[in-house]
């Protein structure tokens, strides 16, 4: 049986959020994956292939990721970073609308020849096209093409008869650890990183000194509000922010609303009045990360018509009208600063189109 290939401790990049990086030809990753298309029980998913070869800037490193199997759980993961505007497009998913931000295992990277970037050379996910040679001899690869495309449809249920996918967000748990929310090194890591920068700063020290400086701020403030919740919790009391939807059936409001449309977000006030005390309408969460977006315009990104269910990895149809945003992704303002920016779901009753 072969083996995927071990990452050497000295092969380790440690890249911070806004290194420019290469993602390695299709021969050398393959070369790094056993036969189920894993390194390090990572996955490596068939739609991540067109990305071989491009250039991407960090957007930040995947130090830790929220869980959505064992909701409200946070997970460390090691030698992983989300690239800008890198999202799965779900092809080989059942056409997946989820639109995940990829973890890539830091040995399916290098780092780029050289930083500076042409605008003409970057396209809007943030990469630019790159068509340097393979670096030495490539081994031979233990996993294919086919087993890749095959590791993503692992099994058919056999009561259902439904296709059963295997993905990044479906085997999270077999990739990451278990992270307690009192380990303080986790916030270590996000200033260390850059994940907390705010990408303004200049190259002085005294630039940088500040930039840290707010960091640490940040962290503090995310200390603050999870000591605040658990002792809420505690007294079984409202916690910051206040959600509380108060409906036993919840309204629908449908805007066949299109890719490109503009919209405005609701108020609070007025999304509150359309959740029920679970602060869903027709099972769809509407979560304190939202709250930043109520009152915003923005153009729809897509509608969702199926996903890949984390917990089962079965296909999951929308049975209500469902949008996803452009630009309104989770910022973990309130979930211990994860970077794994989830796209917000949104029902269309907690919008208005605009003409």
């Amino acid at each position: 049986m072969a083996f995927a290939k071990t990452l050497n401790p000295r092969e380790e990049l440690n890249l911070m959020a806004g290194e420019v990086v290469e993602v390695r030809s299709q021969e050398e990753i393959l070369a790094t994956l056993d036969q189920s298309g894993r390194l390090a029980a990572m996955p490596f998913m068939p739609e991540m292939l067109q990305f071989c070869g491009k250039r991407f800037r960090v957007f930040k490193r995947a130090d830790k990721t929220c869980d959505n199997i064992k909701p409200w759980n946070m997970r460390r993961v090691k030698n992983a970073v989300h690239l800008t505007g890198v999202r799965c497009d779900g092809h080989a998913h059942a056409d997946c609308d989820a639109g995940c931000l990829i973890f890539w295992h830091e040995a399916w990277l290098k780092r780029a020849e050289s930083e500076l970037l042409k605008e003409s050379q970057i396209d809007r996910s943030g990469s630019a096209t790159h068509s340097s040679g393979v670096e030495g001899r490539v081994p031979h690869a233990p996993c294919t093409l086919e087993a890749l495309q095959g590791a993503a449809r692992k099994a058919t249920d056999p009561l259902s008869g439904e296709s059963v996918y295997s993905c990044q967000a479906t085997d999270l748990r077999e990739f990451t650890s278990h992270l307690p929310w009192w380990n303080l090194w986790q916030y270590v890591r996000d200033i260390r990183s850059g994940n907390l920068r705010r990408g303004v700063a200049g190259h002085s020290k005294s630039e940088r000194l500040l930039e840290n400086l707010l960091g640490c701020l940040e962290v503090f403030r995310a200390l603050l509000i999870e000591g605040f919740n658990k002792f809420q919790a505690a007294r079984k009391s409202i916690q910051y922010p206040h959600i509380e939807g108060s409906l036993v059936t919840t309204p629908t409001a449908e805007l066949n609303l299109r890719p490109g449309e503009f919209v405005q977000v609701k108020s609070r006030d007025e999304i509150l009045a359309t959740l029920d005390q679970r602060n869903r309408n027709r099972g769809l969460l509407f979560d304190s990360e939202m709250l930043r977006y109520c009152g915003g315009t923005y153009r729809v990104l897509k509608r969702v018509q199926q996903i890949v269910d984390e917990k089962n990895g079965k296909i999951l149809k929308m049975k209500s009208p469902c949008i996803i945003l452009e630009g309104s992704a989770c910022v973990s303002e309130y979930h211990r600063h994860c970077p794994r920016a989830i796209y917000h779901y949104w029902r269309e009753g907690w919008l208005r189109r605009l003409e």
